[in-house]
């Protein structure tokens, strides 16, 4: 990251800077096969193969969200870590100081608390899964990802927070709120994502072929990533088998034609009446879960990856349950 800043601080946006940029994006897909652990290996491979490789491209393009003239620190926070800092114009005057954006809300703290204590319950409670019927183990499941994703991302923007000084964009906004495919993946799913495939995918597309293409191109690039992301998880070409591209063409689809339902509807004034809010929210999440039990989990739970992962949770769990208990144990050894 500290050559890309200096390569690009002395090259024009365009050719130049993307050949300088060459041996960084080639040296990217190699750095998660340093971690044996599925989830590392997983985070990393999403953080630098996707999201800083993307976000290289712009730079290459002199486009956002890096620049050269960022500080080294924030340079190589903002672009190796899957954060985004606030935009000054969107900054609230009341959070703008530097110390105020160090400190860690006690709501935040307590939030993410609430939310570790269901994931490590949903972890232990993995052996019922086999028993629970077909819906459960949909919504089990859902629930499952989610968490382990804000936990995850939470925690690598919880320390960039504190070593930056900087108000960073929240990564996931209540999805489970979501009254539309549109509101959910474009507003409150892993908001990371969208920030990337926006400028680099969509804005393009949009401007030669229209909004409906460049709904489709963005959804078609982020199931092509998701399936390398697939590899990097099992770590074997047989379970990139094109479902999980499928699940996000689909719902690629669904949203442009949700987008032209309610155009239609608005410029032909028809007499069509919303669901109401808990209605759409229902309606949203039961499509997602029930297409992503069809398509994305298919090549999980076919490989057995699944109870890899929840192995991998259930002893990183016991090892901080073993360190908290030694902890204790030392405390009471301390003279008084």
């Amino acid at each position: 990251m500290a050559y890309a800043r200096f390569a690009t601080a002395r090259l024009a946006p365009g050719v130049p800077r993307l050949a300088a940029l060459l041996p960084v994006l080639a040296l990217l897909p190699f750095l998660p096969f340093a971690f044996a652990s599925i989830h590392l290996r997983t985070i990393s491979a999403f953080s630098l193969v996707w999201l800083c490789a993307f976000k290289l491209l712009l730079l290459a393009a002199g486009r956002g969200p890096l620049h050269p003239s960022l500080p080294l620190v924030r340079f190589a926070a903002c672009a190796a870590l899957p954060i985004k800092v606030v935009d000054d114009e969107k900054r609230k005057p009341t959070t703008s100081t530097s110390s105020s954006s160090r400190r860690l809300a006690p709501a935040f703290v307590l939030s993410y608390a609430a939310k570790a204590a269901v994931f490590a319950a949903l972890v232990s409670a993995r052996c019922y899964r086999e028993g629970m019927p077909a819906y459960a183990v949909v919504a089990f499941d859902g629930a499952h990802v989610y968490l382990m994703l804000e936990l995850f991302l939470a925690s690598a923007a919880a320390a960039a927070r504190v070593v930056l000084g900087a108000e960073l964009e929240p990564q996931f906004d209540r999805p489970y709120l979501a009254t539309s495919l549109a509101d959910f993946w474009g507003r409150r799913w892993n908001l990371m994502v969208p920030a990337v495939l926006r400028p680099s995918v969509y804005l393009p597309v949009r401007a030669r072929h229209g909004a409906a293409a460049g709904v489709a191109a963005a959804f078609l690039v982020s199931g092509l990533m998701h399936e390398v992301l697939f590899y990097y998880i099992t770590l074997d070409p047989g379970c990139t088998t094109g479902e999980v591209t499928a699940f996000f063409a689909l719902h690629g689809a669904c949203v442009v034609a949700e987008r032209w339902w309610l155009e239609e509807a608005r410029r032909r004034a028809w007499r069509w009446r919303a669901p109401r809010r808990a209605v759409a929210t229902a309606m949203t999440l039961a499509f997602v879960t029930g297409t992503g039990s069809w398509l994305f989990f298919a090549p999980v739970t076919r490989s057995g990856l699944d109870k890899a992962i929840v192995a991998e949770c259930e002893g990183f769990m016991a090892f901080l349950e073993e360190a908290g208990w030694k902890a204790a144990a030392a405390a009471r050894l301390l003279p008084s």
